[in-house]
C-alpha cells in the first residue's frame, strides 16, 4: 500500500512499504527503484561499498524517519499511522483485533529514549513491576500481583510469573527474574493484556510482553549507528553505542545484525557504618546456648563481651550501582520461493550490575538513613547472560499458511548480595556465638567469661542455570475467507538448576562443613514421609521415630532406618566452604504439551465475527535435589557429628520424595466483535489464563504459634484467571483520532502467594495458594494527530482490587485454620493471604500518562519538541500482612503516590538527528516496591533526573 503526505508545500514524499530502519517507517525523497548493478557482486564488495555509501551518501539516497507517529496524508486530512501486530498469530491491523494492546514502535522507543524495561514500563498505563533492579523484577498487568517472595531461591521455590515475555516466538519466564532484553533494533514491543493462554500456553496468564525484532530484508541496504551520553543526578554519567547493519547477500539471501553497548553510571552511595550486635537482636539468647537459663526466664539478654563488631571503611563509595548492558544479535533469512522462505537467528545479551539498586530507607534497628544510601559489609553484584537460538519456517500448503517456529534459550545469573543485617534475626547467632565451656553433663553450667561471638559479616550467593527449549507448528487459513482458522502443537521443556549458598557461618571451628546427602531415612514399612504427629508431612530424619508395635518396643517407637541411595541430583556434588550454614541446591522444571485451537466466522461480513478458541494442556512438573542446613553439625551440641556433615537433622532429600505432578486441562477464549463502521469496533470476550504449580522445600515448624498446628505444604497447585471484557477501538476526524478502551473484571482463583514469617510459618519461604481475588477495572488510551505538526497521547487506567474469597488454609488435619484465633503477643495472627476486602499488591488505583511532540521546520532543519507527564497512585508492596519487619511493621508496607516529567528537543537533517532529552526533570523520588527481605526496609528507587544527548545517522539505499 502507496501512501502520501504534504510535509511542506510542494513537497511530496511516497511511503515505501515493509521499509523500515531500527523499527521507524522510512520515508524517501528519490527513486530506489533501479536495477541493483549486478547480482554476481561478491559479498565483500557488497559490504565495502554499503560503507562507502554509509559515510558518503549525498541527501538524496537518503532515507530518514518520519517526524511523528503519523504514517500518511491524502490532501488536508491528516492520518494516523496502521501498526500491524500479530497477537492473534496473524497479522493484522491493531485496530481490528479484539484485545486491548499497546504497541510500542520502534520509532516511539526511539522517541522516548528508552532501551530497557525499567525505561518503557512507566509509558504502559495498567502495567506495573516490583522488584530489585535491572532483570530482577516482577511483571504485572491490571493489578493482578500479590507477595513477593526473597529474590535469593526464587528460581526454586518462587511461582512462575503470570505475565509472559516473550523474544519473538521464544518465551523467556524465570521466577523474580524478568528478561530484561535491551531494545535494540526493534520493530515493536508488543503489551497484550488478560489472559492469552490459548495461544500463547501457561506463562501469560494475566497477559504478555513481546519484544518483535526487526527481520532481514531483501530489496535493499540499511544501516543505523547512534551514540549517546547522559549525566544522572546525584551519581554518575551515562554512555550507549548501537550500530544495525540490513545487508542483502543475494536476491534469496540477506542477514542483519546489531551491536549494542550502553553504560549506565550508578546513584546509590555505601556510606560508612560500623555492625555491633544489640540486646534486642532476636537470636542473641544462642550466644551462650540455645538452652540459656536468662532467656529461658525471661530475664534481659546480653551480649557477650568478647563479641567481633565491624565495619564497611574499605568498600565505602558513591554510585556504587552500576549496570552495563552489552549484545548482539545478528539473523539470516533465506527465501526459498515466493511461498517458503527460513529465518535463523542468534541473539547474546550480558547484563552486569554492581551494587544494589533499593536505598535503606531504614537499617535493621529502624533508624533512618540518607536518602540513596545504603551500609553494605561485603561487594554485592548481579551478572545475567542469556544467549537464545531461534528459526522460524514459513510457508503454504495449498491455501494454508504453515509455519515452524523453534528456539533454545539459555541463561545464566550469577548474584552475590550483602547480608549481614541477618544477624539481627531469629537464628542467625546459632551459628556466630558460642560459649566454649559448654558441657552436655550440665546444660546450664555455662562460664560467661567465655562466650564469644564471631563476625556478623554474611552474605548469599545465588547462581542459577535457565534452559528453555521450545517448538510449535501451527496452520493458518487466508486472512480474507469468511471462516477463519488456526491451529497447531506446542512443546516445550523448560528446566532451572539453582544452588544458593547461604554465607553466614563465621564460627568456623564449631562446626563440620555441610555436603548433600547420600541417602534417606524411612520407617519400618518404607515409608518416607511421616503421617501424624507434630512432624506430619516433614521427611524422617536420622533421630526420628515412627509407631510400633509394644512387642518390638515396650515405648511403642521404634527408629528409623537409613537407605543409602546416592548424592541426589544436585547440580554440585561437592562439600560446601566452611562459611556456607545453609545452602539449597534444586533443579526444577516442567515440560508442556499442548493443542491449539482458534476459529473466527463472520456472522455478518465485514460486520459482526464470532471468535472461539481453546488449548489442551499437559504440564509435567517435577523438582529433585536437596535443602541443607548446618543445624545439626555443631560440635559444641554434636561432638560425634561426621565430617563433611552429611544426613542429619537439618538436610532434606528431595530425590526421595518423588516430587513429579502433572497437570491437565481446557483453557478457553471466545469474542464477539461486532464493527459499527469501518472506524468503530466494540467487542465482548471471555477469556481463561493459568499458571503451572510447583513445589517448596519440605520443613516443618519446631517452635511458635503453629507448631503442631500447621505445615508449609509441599505442593502448591496452579491458579486460574477468568476474564470478561467489553472493550472499544475507534478513530474519528478521518483517522486522525484514535480512541480506544476497555471495562473487564477479572477472577483469580487460588492464587499463589509467597510467605515468609519466621515467628509463625517457619524460616523458610514457601509458596501456597491463597484465596480468590477480583479486579474491575476502566482503562483508555487517546492519540490524536491535532495538526501536522502536534500529536498527543495519552492513556489512563483505573483498578479496583479486592480479596473475595479467603483462602482456606489447612491444619495438619485439613480443617481451616482460624487466624485470628491464634494470639501473639496480645494481637491475633493475619492470614498471609488477607482477609475479605484487602486490595491486591502492585496494583495502584490508577495510573496515567500524557505526552505531546511538536514538529516543525526551523530553516533547512526539521525540529522537534516532546513533553511526557507520568503518574501512578500509591500501591502496597505485598498483600501478606501476617510477616513483620524487626520492628514490628507489617511488610505490606504501602508506597505513595508520584509524578514524573520527561522531555526532549532535537534537529534532524537528511541522514542525521541530534536530539537532547530529560528523563524524571524535577527529579522525583518515587518509590517503586519496598521489602525487608534483607532484615531492612528497603525501597526500590526510580533513576534521578538524568540528561542526555544522542546522535544518530542512518543510511538506506538499493542492493
Amino acid at each position: 500500500m502507496t501512501r502520501l503526505f504534504k510535509r511542506d508545500p510542494g513537497e511530496w514524499y511516497r511511503t515505501l512499504t515493509g521499509s523500515r530502519l531500527g523499527g521507524r517507517r522510512a520515508f524517501e525523497w528519490g527513486n530506489h527503484n533501479q536495477p541493483s548493478g549486478g547480482n554476481a557482486m561478491k559479498l565483500n564488495s557488497k559490504i565495502s561499498a554499503a560503507v562507502a555509501a554509509i559515510l558518503s551518501a549525498p541527501a538524496t539516497a537518503i532515507v530518514f524517519a518520519a517526524p511523528s507517529d503519523t504514517a500518511t496524508a491524502t490532501g488536508s486530512a491528516i492520518e494516523l499511522e496502521e501498526v500491524i501486530v500479530t497477537a492473534n498469530r496473524r497479522e493484522e491491523n491493531m485496530q481490528n483485533v479484539p484485545i486491548t494492546i499497546q504497541a510500542l514502535t520502534g520509532d516511539t522507543l526511539t522517541k522516548l529514549n528508552v532501551t530497557t524495561f525499567d525505561d518503557y514500563v512507566k509509558y504502559l498505563p495498567n502495567v506495573t513491576s516490583q522488584g530489585l533492579g535491572p532483570g530482577q523484577n516482577n511483571i504485572y498487568m491490571r493489578g493482578l500481583s500479590t507477595a513477593v517472595g526473597a529474590l535469593q531461591g526464587s528460581g526454586v521455590v518462587g511461582s512462575f510469573p503470570n505475565v509472559a515475555v516473550y523474544l519473538d516466538d521464544q518465551s523467556g519466564q524465570l521466577p523474580g527474574r524478568n528478561l530484561d532484553i535491551y531494545a535494540a533494533d526493534l520493530e515493536r514491543i508488543e503489551v497484550l493484556e488478560g489472559p492469552q493462554g490459548t495461544l500463547f500456553g501457561a506463562g501469560a496468564q494475566a497477559g504478555v510482553v513481546r519484544y518483535i525484532t526487526n527481520k532481514p530484508k531483501l530489496d535493499g541496504v540499511e544501516a543505523n549507528v547512534s551514540a549517546g551520553y547522559a549525566t544522572t543526578a546525584h551519581g554518575d554519567p551515562s554512555n550507549t553505542l548501537e550500530a544495525v547493519l540490513n545487508l542483502p547477500v543475494s536476491d534469496n539471501f540477506a542477514v542483519r545484525g546489531v551491536i549494542y553497548n550502553e553504560s549506565r553510571g550508578g546513584y546509590i552511595n555505601n556510606i560508612p557504618g560500623t555492625f555491633a550486635r544489640r540486646a534486642t537482636d532476636l537470636g542473641i539468647h544462642y550466644a551462650y546456648t540455645q538452652y540459656h537459663s536468662t532467656w529461658k526466664a525471661g530475664l534481659p539478654q546480653t551480649v557477650p563481651a568478647n563479641s567481633v563488631t565491624i565495619n564497611n571503611g574499605l568498600i565505602t563509595d558513591k554510585a556504587i550501582n552500576p549496570v552495563v548492558y552489552k549484545g548482539i544479535r545478528v539473523q539470516g533469512l533465506v527465501k526459498f520461493s515466493d511461498d517458503w522462505n527460513l529465518l535463523l537467528a542468534q541473539s547474546y545479551q550480558n547484563m552486569e550490575a554492581d551494587g544494589v539498586f533499593a536505598e535503606q530507607r531504614t537499617d535493621s534497628l529502624g533508624n533512618p538513613q540518607p536518602s540513596l544510601t545504603v551500609q553494605l559489609y561485603n561487594p554485592s553484584f548481579t551478572k545475567d547472560k542469556f544467549t537464545n537460538t531461534s528459526w522460524a519456517l514459513n510457508g503454504r500448503l495449498g491455501a494454508l499458511r504453515a509455519v515452524y517456529t523453534g528456539s533454545y534459550l539459555v541463561r545464566n545469573v550469577e548474584q552475590v548480595q550483602d547480608y549481614t543485617n541477618y544477624a539481627r534475626g531469629p537464628y542467625v547467632d546459632y551459628y556466630q556465638c558460642d560459649n566454649p565451656s559448654y558441657t552436655k553433663a550440665n546444660s546450664y553450667h555455662l562460664d560467661p567469661t567465655k562466650a564469644f561471638c564471631a563476625s556478623p559479616s554474611s552474605t548469599w550467593r545465588d547462581t542459577e542455570r535457565n534452559t528453555h527449549l521450545s517448538h510449535e507448528f501451527r496452520l493458518s487459513t487466508p486472512n480474507d475467507w469468511r471462516v477463519r482458522a488456526i491451529g497447531g502443537l506446542f512443546y516445550e521443556d523448560l528446566k532451572v538448576g539453582e544452588v544458593v549458598d547461604w554465607n553466614y557461618l563465621t564460627d568456623f571451628a564449631g562446626f563440620h562443613p555441610v555436603a548433600p546427602p547420600n541417602g534417606y531415612f524411612v520407617d519400618g514399612s518404607g515409608s518416607v514421609i511421616q503421617t501424624s504427629g507434630s512432624n506430619q508431612g516433614r521427611p524422617y530424619r536420622f533421630n526420628s521415630t515412627y509407631p510400633c508395635p509394644i512387642s518390638v518396643n515396650p515405648s511403642g517407637q521404634c527408629p528409623v532406618k537409613f537407605v543409602a541411595s546416592g548424592i541426589p541430583s544436585v547440580n554440585d556434588p561437592n562439600n560446601r566452604p566452611p562459611s556456607v550454614g545453609f545452602f539449597d541446591d534444586i533443579k526444577r522444571g516442567y515440560t508442556q504439551k499442548a493443542i491449539f485451537g482458534s476459529v473466527d466466522v463472520d456472522l455478518i461480513p465485514q460486520t459482526l465475527t464470532l471468535t472461539a478458541g481453546t488449548r489442551r494442556y499437559s504440564i509435567d512438573s517435577t523438582e529433585k535435589g536437596a535443602v541443607v542446613g548446618s543445624f545439626g553439625c555443631k560440635l559444641i551440641f554434636s561432638p560425634a557429628a561426621p565430617n563433611p556433615c552429611r544426613n542429619h537433622s537439618n538436610e532434606t532429600n528431595l530425590d526421595s520424595l518423588n516430587l513429579d505432578k502433572t497437570d491437565t486441562g481446557f483453557k478457553s477464549r471466545a469474542n464477539l466483535t461486532y464493527k459499527a463502521t469501518a472506524d468503530a469496533l466494540v467487542y465482548f470476550t471471555w477469556s481463561q489464563g493459568f499458571r503451572a504449580g510447583g513445589f517448596n522445600r519440605p520443613k516443618s515448624v519446631t517452635s511458635g504459634p503453629l507448631a503442631g498446628i500447621f505445615l508449609p505444604p509441599i505442593v502448591f497447585n496452579p491458579d486460574t484467571l477468568t476474564n470478561k471484557e467489553i472493550g472499544w477501538k475507534t478513530e474519528w476526524l478521518d483517522h486522525r483520532v484514535q480512541l480506544n478502551g476497555a471495562i473487564y473484571q477479572e477472577d483469580w482463583k487460588n492464587a499463589q502467594i509467597a510467605v515468609f514469617d519466621p515467628g509463625a510459618t517457619g524460616n523458610l519461604t514457601f509458596t501456597t495458594n491463597g484465596g480468590t481475588y477480583r479486579v474491575r477495572g476502566l482503562e483508555t488510551t487517546l492519540v490524536a494527530r491535532v495538526m501536522h505538526s502536534l500529536t498527543l497521547t495519552a492513556g489512563a487506567a483505573w483498578n479496583r482490587t479486592e480479596l473475595v474469597d479467603e483462602a482456606a488454609v489447612p491444619d495438619l488435619q485439613g480443617n481451616p485454620i482460624n487466624w485470628g484465633s491464634i494470639i501473639v503477643n496480645g494481637k491475633p495472627l493475619s492470614n498471609p493471604a488477607g482477609v475479605k476486602g484487602d486490595p491486591l499488591a502492585g496494583a495502584p488505583p490508577f495510573q496515567a500518562n500524557a505526552r505531546a511532540r511538536y514538529e516543525f521546520n526551523l530553516g533547512s532543519y526539521q525540529a522537534f519538541g516532546q513533553l511526557a507527564a507520568l503518574h501512578t497512585a500509591h500501591q502496597l508492596s505485598s498483600t501478606d500482612r501476617l510477616t513483620k519487619d524487626l520492628q514490628g511493621n507489617s511488610i505490606a508496607y504501602d508506597n505513595p503516590a508520584y509524578t514524573t516529567w520527561d522531555g526532549a528537543l532535537g534537529l534532524s537533517k537528511d541522514a542525521w538527528t541530534l536530539q537532547f532529552y530529560g528523563a524524571n526533570l524535577t527529579d522525583k523520588k518515587a518509590d517503586l516496591f519496598a521489602n525487608a527481605r534483607q532484615w531492612y526496609k528497603a525501597v526500590t528507587v526510580n533513576r534521578p533526573r538524568t540528561l542526555g544527548l544522542t546522535f544518530s545517522y542512518r543510511f538506506s539505499g538499493p542492493k
